[in-house]
Parts: C-alpha cells; sequence; structure tokens
C-alpha cells in the first residue's frame, strides 16, 4: 500500500520574468510529519518555479506514494486536470493555436514523475486563507531573498 502525502506547492517571479523562488509544503498524515523545501532560480518566470515547485516536491518523496497536490496555478492544475498535457504530446508539443508548449522540459520531467506517483491535482485560491498556500508563498519570498 503506498504512503498518501498531502503536498501545497508555489513559485513566483518578480519581475515577471526575473528573479524567481519555488517552495513545497509535504505532510505526511501517517506519520504527522512535515516538510518544508524551497529554492530560487537568478532569471526566469512564474509558471517555471510553478512547474519547479511541483517537480521538486515529488522528486522529495523516496518512494511511490498517493499524493494530492494543492496548486494555485490554474497553469499547473489544468493542464492535468483539462488533459492539455494529453493534448500537446499528440500535437508534437504544439498548443491548439499552433505554438510550441512552453516549459516542455519540465512538463516531461512532471509526465515521468506522474508515472511514479499517484497525483490528484487540486487548485486553491492564492493569497487567501489557505494556511497552507500562505507558507508556500512566505517560502517562495525567503528563497528570493536568500538568493
Amino acid at each position: 500500500m503506498k504512503s498518501h502525502v498531502i503536498i501545497y506547492t508555489d513559485g513566483g517571479a518578480s519581475p515577471n520574468p526575473g528573479l524567481g523562488g519555488w517552495a513545497a509544503v509535504l505532510y505526511s498524515p501517517e506519520h504527522s510529519k512535515k516538510r518544508e523545501i524551497y529554492g530560487a532560480e537568478g532569471h526566469t518566470t512564474n509558471n517555471r518555479m510553478e512547474l519547479t515547485a511541483a517537480i521538486m516536491a515529488l522528486e522529495a518523496l523516496k518512494r511511490p506514494c498517493d499524493v494530492d497536490l494543492h496548486t494555485d496555478s490554474s497553469y499547473l492544475q489544468n493542464a492535468f486536470a483539462k488533459r492539455w498535457l494529453r493534448n500537446w504530446q499528440k500535437n508534437h508539443w504544439r498548443t491548439s493555436s499552433g505554438g510550441e508548449v512552453l516549459n516542455r522540459d519540465l512538463w516531461e520531467r512532471l509526465i515521468e514523475l506522474t508515472k511514479i506517483h499517484t497525483v490528484k491535482w487540486h487548485w486553491v485560491k492564492g493569497h487567501a486563507d489557505d494556511d497552507m498556500n500562505n507558507r508556500c508563498d512566505e517560502l517562495v519570498h525567503r528563497a528570493r531573498d536568500e538568493y
């Protein structure tokens, strides 16, 4: 039986593009353990940082898990929930309007990780009343400040 892990992620860049930060809070209900991870990049975009946060969180798991991943990025959540990724792959990494899909390298990493972990994607409103999302936002700012 796989362990259940709850993950919250956030990422951002300021300006966009600019100095970016990503963060994740991982919580294991069965072990009552919480882990926080974060990092920064010198020149990146909001979307790259949102994807990086999810990738780094999933890569931090030591074995295959059932994951509830919460994000305030509709870009990230919709790529799975609305099957954008499947369509992009069928269209040879082209969008419905024919343009090249941005961040393909990160999407491909994320796809590989979702073959290891069973991930349910949840959208949360950013900068609202969700304590875990707000903590991720604080960690994103810390990452950028420490860079």
